[in-house]
């Protein structure tokens, strides 16, 4: 955000008048914060004389007041950072949230995502976009007593340059930001967003964008200020169906998860690709190559082979006895049965129900045959018979009645026949995704027969063993095969739910009606909820929240998707992630060269390619905002060794600080890290330090380390102030891009610990 840089006389003035701007502002936002609060109390004071459709207007009118309070809340601290000069005279504040002044109804704030705010971080001295000065104010204080400690000018018109201007690169709030100690979470970033990272932040919500940039870069930074401004610009849309943010893992999320409640955003959901499977949290890792197999989309025809498996036909005949007759299941009957299921269509748990109805038919019908061969006429249908004499009409409808009523007690028997369910069971079970997937890995012969020409039997372990990372999408993929288990609620339970998904569709539709002149290919809630989907899944209690009701329901469908170090992910992981997403809205961030996962991605089209084919857009982040220079300098040698065709990202800061290295015995390596970690806690004095090794081999008996300990996988994504990494050269025998990730994790100083084995 380079400029120029002036004074001002008299400096001190100028920071009162700010400060005083800055309290008014507070003033107005703990006005309009007051009133957000009293709307909410009063409509959940107010009477609604019982009617669903009052009290689901109730409920709407709450969760938008307490939103927009919570809104306010959020936007509080660092309330107004920025102010532009323009050209005609006017100036305007950028701040958090945007404030109108009731007075004169003019804008006493404008949100950092308006159109009206993209000068303050676009404008350059070349590109002016109307704008004389750019002032970044420092805060100071807490709210609502914040005040203005300092500011920074840009200049951007050539007419008020003088000879005192100097052109500086360097923005001093952003070196101000950049050089700040770390905390356990990661800070937003709308004071000091970049010309680039704006670029991208206000990029159309529509399509697929991968963001490619190298370490330090911003590029989870700039995806989640993307949500941020996408949920303020489409707002209507993305109210109802939320986001989805995929990161790599737990200590990821917990890291950057109050970025988007400190913007005030809460229609969101945060997951790991090992949560993609509803009820699953899978942490273990497979083996390389077992990972590379279950993460192709070959697993998508080996899954569909597995659950037709699960539809058998009898090894031998099975009997089942009845009172007058024994009637048998063989495998005529039951691959008639399973052929009449099939071609329903039906996924798995659902078409049982027509496999059970169709084979009971085929049995009731065999015990008729079978009576009707065996068994003289039952006296009373010979008596019917004389009696009727010549009346042949009459007692062909006599048989029949008399046909029809051993049909009906066949049909009665066979439905009270624990051995007729026992086989039905065997032939076609009710199925998990979890029962399937443990019974297909724990057996040779079902992976051989699902194989159908691929080797699985590397995918083979014992029954009981912890779901991986990589079997989540495949338990998603079989959920959507088999469906859920049949569940039958008694109609006194059903009646009451099924009045109110009623009545709430009918108010679903009436709005999607008013909206008509929005985008015509959106979806709309009514083109994938029914009323039977709505009565299983309504809440009366309370209208729960976008982000609540998505993250409890598999079948939830997110107007928009960010998948965080996106190189990582698998060809299933996308396969199950593009289907959360059908409108494909998506914003992906990543850094081949940081790829670690042995299904990831080599090129980006191997991954989107048989999704999307060439239906995305690339954009690239280039300057390194967290490494420095000299850091980067080494980390870009390792970078060499295995990429030597990518460029390092350009940092845009010094620290003066080489980093260390020492190398030590492999016997004394606990002592070594607590020596090396108990100096750097003195050299740095406060901020975070991270201890990075392949595994916890060698430092278990550390306890109490003032240090956050992680492997190269689990510190993907994060940063700290201190970085010191143990036995580099274990971690690059292992994966180069590994050794490339652990060092680029500091943003003011590295050690590296080699060991001497």
């Amino acid at each position: 955000m380079g400029g120029k840089s002036v004074d001002i006389p008299p400096f001190e003035q100028e920071l009162t008048a700010e400060t005083e701007r800055i309290r008014r502002l507070h003033t107005l936002l703990a006005t309009e914060l007051a009133a957000a609060r009293a709307q909410t109390q009063g409509v959940l004071a107010a009477p609604t004389g019982g009617e669903l459709s009052a009290l689901w207007e109730r409920d709407v009118s709450v969760h938008r007041w307490s939103e927009r309070a919570a809104a306010l809340t959020a936007a509080r601290s660092g309330l107004c950072f920025g102010r532009l000069d323009r050209t005609d005279g006017s100036t305007s504040y950028i701040g958090r949230i945007g404030l109108t002044d009731p007075s004169d109804g003019e804008s006493a704030l404008i949100d950092w995502r308006a159109p009206a705010s993209q000068p303050f971080y676009c404008a350059t001295l070349a590109t002016p976009l109307g704008i004389t000065r750019r002032r970044h104010l420092q805060i100071a204080g807490t709210a609502p007593d914040e005040r203005v400690a300092t500011f920074h000018d840009d200049v951007l018109d050539q007419a008020l340059l003088t000879e005192a201007d100097s052109e500086s690169a360097s923005d001093p709030a952003l070196l101000a930001a950049l050089k700040a100690p770390r905390g356990a979470t990661m800070r937003d970033i709308v004071t000091t967003i970049q010309a680039e990272q704006d670029a991208i932040i206000r990029l159309p919500l529509s399509g697929v964008v991968v963001i490619e940039g190298g370490p330090g870069t911003g590029k989870t930074a700039v995806a989640l200020h993307r949500v941020a401004y996408l949920l303020y610009s489409h707002r209507e849309r993305l109210a109802r169906s939320g986001v989805l943010v995929v990161g790599p893992s737990a200590g990821f999320i917990r890291y950057v998860g109050g970025v988007l409640p400190a913007l005030g955003e809460s229609a969101v959901v945060f997951t790991t690709p090992g949560r993609l499977a509803q009820g699953v949290v899978a942490t273990a890792v497979d083996e390389d190559e077992v990972a590379r197999t279950k993460g192709g989309l070959a697993m998508l025809d080996v899954l569909r082979r597995a659950v037709a498996d699960r539809q058998e036909l009898p090894g031998s005949p099975i009997a089942i006895e009845l009172d007058d007759v024994t009637v048998t299941i063989d495998r005529a009957t039951a691959r008639e049965a399973r052929r009449r299921a099939r071609a329903t269509g039906l996924l798995h748990n659902t078409a049982r129900t027509t496999f059970r109805d169709t084979l009971g038919s085929l049995l009731v019908q065999q015990g008729i045959e079978q009576l009707d061969k065996n068994l003289e006429d039952p006296p009373e249908l010979a008596e019917l018979l004389r009696d009727l004499g010549d009346l042949p009409e009459l007692a062909q409808a006599g048989a029949a009645q008399v046909s029809a009523e051993m049909r009906h007690e066949l049909r009665d028997e066979l439905r009270s026949n624990l051995d007729f369910h026992a086989a039905v069971e065997q032939l076609w079970p009710v199925l998990t995704p979890e029962q399937l997937l443990a019974d297909l890995f724990a057996s040779p012969e079902r992976l051989a027969s699902a194989g159908g020409g691929i080797d699985l039997s590397g995918l083979y372990r014992a029954e009981g063993s912890p779901w991986t990372v990589s079997d989540a999408p495949l338990l998603d993929e079989l959920a959507e095969l088999l469906g859920p288990p049949p569940v039958r609620p008694s109609p006194s339970e059903r009646e009451p739910d099924s009045v109110y998904a009623n009545e709430v569709l009918s108010i679903l539709e009436s709005a999607d009606r008013s909206l008509a002149g929005e985008d015509p290919d959106e979806l709309r809630p009514t083109d994938f909820v029914t009323a039977d989907v709505l009565a299983a899944r309504q809440v009366p209690d309370h209208l729960a929240s976008v982000a609540e009701r998505a993250a409890g329901d598999r079948d939830w469908r997110y107007g928009h998707l960010v998948v965080d170090e996106a190189q990582e992910l698998s060809a299933m992981d996308w396969h199950v992630l593009l289907r959360r997403c059908p409108a494909r809205s998506i914003t992906a961030v990543g850094d081949l060269a940081q790829r670690s996962a042995p299904a990831g991605a080599d090129a980006w089209a191997d991954v989107l390619g048989p999704h999307l084919g060439s239906r995305w857009t690339y954009r690239t982040l280039t300057v390194n905002y967290r490494t420095p220079a000299e850091i980067m300098a080494v980390a870009a040698g390792v970078l060499a060794e295995f990429a030597p065709d990518r460029q390092p990202p350009e940092s845009v800061r010094t620290t003066g600080e080489e980093p260390w290295r020492r190398t030590v015995a492999a016997t004394d390596l606990a002592a070594e890290v607590r020596t090396a970690v108990e100096a750097e806690v003195a050299q740095l004095g406060r901020g975070t330090l991270a201890v990075i090794a392949a595994d916890g081999d060698g430092l278990a008996g550390l306890t109490g380390l003032p240090a956050q300990v992680h492997t190269p996988v689990s510190a993907k994504g994060l940063e700290f102030d201190a970085v010191v990494i143990v036995d580099p050269e274990r971690i690059r025998a292992h994966n180069p891009a590994d050794l490339y990730v652990s060092m680029t994790r500091a943003t003011q100083r590295l050690g590296l610990l080699h060991v001497e084995h």
